[in-house]
């Protein structure tokens, strides 16, 4: 089942609307159709799933069989109690590797920490020297995915209190471009 956005998803999105939180923002831009919930799995240090389903109950996204669309005139039924249950469960699901759109690119955690490092430098260096500087050793001592998506983190939650939601979003969604795929056990 891929999951698309609802009204009520597009609705959120919208510029200065805010009732989500920005792992649930970030899922919402990424849901497309051509993903169910068990691609969005590795997201998130592995909550994506889980946040996903919980995205479908509230109805944020609906979920729609295959890679095929319903015709316009016909709506979306939401789906019911026992199909929100075939969906399995993050402890019985294999991680998937999935990319967060259609980014050509090189991904690389030497791509995000130069990406991360320009963000910085633009966006802090002035403002808050040794906020800047606190960044920069972390992403420097970034060394695996999880400590660069820590790092981004702290990064993305500082640039929504000084840049709103949007800027943070669409600087998260870059960073779901760069860095390499999750590779899963």
């Amino acid at each position: 089942m891929q999951l698309h956005k609802t009204d009520r998803a597009r609705a959120e999105l919208k510029p200065g609307v805010r009732t989500l939180g920005q792992r649930e923002r970030t899922l919402l831009l990424m849901a497309d159709g051509s993903k169910s919930a068990q691609d969005f799995r590795p997201l998130f240090d592995g909550d994506g799933e889980a946040i996903a389903l919980r995205l479908l109950r509230d109805g944020f996204l609906e979920a729609h069989p295959g890679k095929t669309s319903a015709p316009a005139s016909a709506p979306a039924s939401k789906p019911t109690p026992a199909q929100l249950q075939n969906f399995p469960s993050p402890e019985t699901t294999q991680a998937i590797q999935v990319s967060a759109d259609q980014f050509e690119g090189k991904r690389s955690l030497a791509t995000t920490r130069m990406f991360l490092f320009d963000i910085c430098e633009r966006m802090f260096a002035r403002r808050d020297p040794v906020m800047a500087e606190r960044f920069r050793e972390a992403l420097r001592n970034a060394k695996d995915r999880d400590t660069m998506l820590a790092a981004s983190r702290e990064m993305i939650e500082e640039i929504e209190k000084i840049a709103g939601h949007e800027r943070a979003d669409s600087i998260s969604e870059r960073i779901a471009m760069l860095l390499p795929q999750y590779q899963g056990a």
